[in-house]
């Protein structure tokens, strides 16, 4: 009986991770198996009902305390993500930096990896990315004469830089999670005025690495197109002809969105929740502009669209120009007559042309489709939360916590030796469990123990998006990887693209290990940014 009790947190674990694996839904395990095992801790004498009292103000605290409104962020990024994807910028993005890059040998590979760094920041969501790559740029490489292996695992290995590169969703969750334990550990110690570790932190953290991994991968082409040309050839020229009037329209916008909404964030301008707003904001000016042929003008639908984007840049150019040399945020009162009246101006045309690409998009019937996905993810993510509150309160008290820190105290190399096991177990949990699962339900146990023993919040958190990602990208389980194969055509085997991804996966293991042994990759950028 005594082992039974000692190791039930660890039989409810395995208990839910089988639930999960049988096709549950994730939310409802989660809760359901929280409360049998609340029911057979009431019958062992280990678990007093009283504790069920502090789940409501746990899901209050969770979801609506004013100082957690970082969560309010995910379904503006997810309607800023789907948004995008509907607006068919990939197709755009792909066949001009095809058409950039097409002329030299592993071009069209460079092209795939720029294009998804560039989609990783727009819209953060992996399956997205891997799917709407796989199905544009993969017939196209393969007819171009690459390797099956090369395409396939530079889309997934691509595809999943949306992991990494902010602003990502998986990354505005772990933030918030990060946020929540790194404040439990420091009430643990006695400091019961914690410091706070913001997302906006872990944005600047995961930026340089998420470069590294970029530049890695094109580096990995262009060795390719070197040592083995015949893998990566070159593109008709013909078809490599660059059009740059093309480039630029397909170019400019969203990387314009991505610097407004990642630079607000680093420039300590606008919370992640507020660029958030902008981003949905720009891609809905954005989509509205490529369904201009829903108005009778489709030119003048088309302009109006643009200046509300720009006008949108240029209200985020007054906040600078406001707060050069100030100690606080100025508001349009605060700007001037002149200043004030041209705010309000850029806010009617922002509004103007919001406006009207919503029309266009409701005619189309990409709006539709955006809400509902925006509403059918977001939904998901916050009942998951719900289900994980109350399975990690269980957890706990049934003494989860505490067999856990006893189990990471007792592993030899310390700190180090604790963090390598919780990232060995994180990497194998992710062949199994969607991210979200595991930010909801591994990171509150463990990240209040690594914290505790000195490691830094931000270096941690990276450290944890980059494993999430690997384990995404690694045979035979990888989910991007059962992305790809969905898309992928017949001649496309299961195990090229397994082969495809091995290298990718080498190069992300090289990646952590960099980091690993030079934490300020991950930390020296919000260092500097933020002190």
């Amino acid at each position: 009986m005594y082992l039974l009790i000692e190791y039930l947190p660890f039989i409810m674990f395995a208990a839910a991770f089988v639930a999960l694996l049988r096709g549950y839904p994730v939310a409802f395990t989660l809760a359901g198996v929280a409360l049998l095992f609340a029911l057979i801790g009431l019958a062992l004498d280990v678990f007093d009902p009283i504790h069920f009292r502090a789940f409501p103000q746990r899901i209050y605290g969770n979801l609506m305390e004013m100082d957690r409104q970082i969560l309010v962020a995910v379904p503006l990024f997810v309607f800023m993500g789907v948004m995008l994807e509907k607006s068919k910028v990939a197709e755009e993005l792909l066949e001009a930096m095809g058409a950039l890059f097409g002329s030299l040998r592993g071009g069209l590979g460079i092209s795939v990896v720029v294009v998804g760094a560039l989609l990783a920041a727009s819209t953060g969501i992996v399956g997205a990315t891997v799917v709407t790559m796989g199905l544009l740029s993969l017939p196209t490489m393969l007819k171009r004469g690459y390797s099956p292996e090369l395409a396939a695992g530079s889309i997934a290995a691509s595809g999943t830089l949306g992991q990494i590169i902010p602003p990502s969703i998986v990354l505005v969750l772990l933030g918030d999670q990060i946020s929540n334990a790194y404040q439990e550990a420091q009430r643990n110690q006695g400091i019961f005025a914690p410091d706070i570790v913001s997302v906006g932190d872990l944005f600047a953290g995961a930026l340089i690495p998420g470069l590294l991994l970029v530049l890695l991968y094109i580096g990995y082409q262009v060795f390719i197109a070197i040592t083995r040309p015949q893998s990566a050839p070159a593109a008709p020229p013909s078809e490599a002809s660059a059009d740059w009037s093309k480039i630029l329209h397909a170019l400019l916008p969203p990387l314009f969105l991505i610097m407004a909404v990642l630079g607000s964030i680093l420039a300590g301008l606008a919370t992640p929740t507020e660029a958030a707003g902008i981003g949905a904001v720009g891609a809905t000016f954005l989509a509205g502009s490529r369904n201009a042929g829903q108005t009778a003008n489709p030119r003048f639908g088309q302009a109006l669209s643009f200046a509300g984007l720009a006008a949108l840049i240029g209200l985020i150019a007054l906040v600078v120009i406001a707060n050069i040399g100030q100690e606080r945020r100025l508001y349009v009162a605060d700007l001037g007559a002149i200043g004030g009246s041209l705010a309000w101006l850029l806010v009617a045309i922002t509004l103007a042309g919001a406006g009207l690409s919503l029309w266009r998009l409701k005619r189309s019937g990409v709006l539709d489709e955006v809400m509902t996905s925006t509403a059918r993810i977001s939904a998901m993510v916050f009942v998951i939360l719900i289900g994980a509150a109350l399975f990690s309160l269980i957890f706990k008290e049934l003494g989860g916590d505490v067999v856990v820190r006893h189990a990471l105290e007792a592993v030899p190399g310390g700190k180090w030796g604790a963090l390598a096991i919780v990232m060995l177990v994180m990497f194998l949990l992710g062949f199994f469990l969607d991210f979200i699962e595991i930010t909801f339900v591994v990171v509150p146990i463990v990240a209040p123990i690594l914290l505790m023993m000195g490691i830094d919040p931000v270096w941690l958190g990276v450290l944890m998006a980059m494993n999430l990602q690997t384990s995404f990208l690694t045979p035979p389980f990888g989910f991007a990887l059962f992305y790809l194969r969905g898309v992928a055509p017949p001649e496309v085997t299961t195990a090229a693209i397994y082969r495809g991804a091995i290298p990718f996966v080498i190069i992300q293991l090289l990646a952590i290990l960099a980091v690993a042994l030079v934490p300020a990759l991950a930390t020296g950028l919000p260092e500097w940014l933020y002190g």
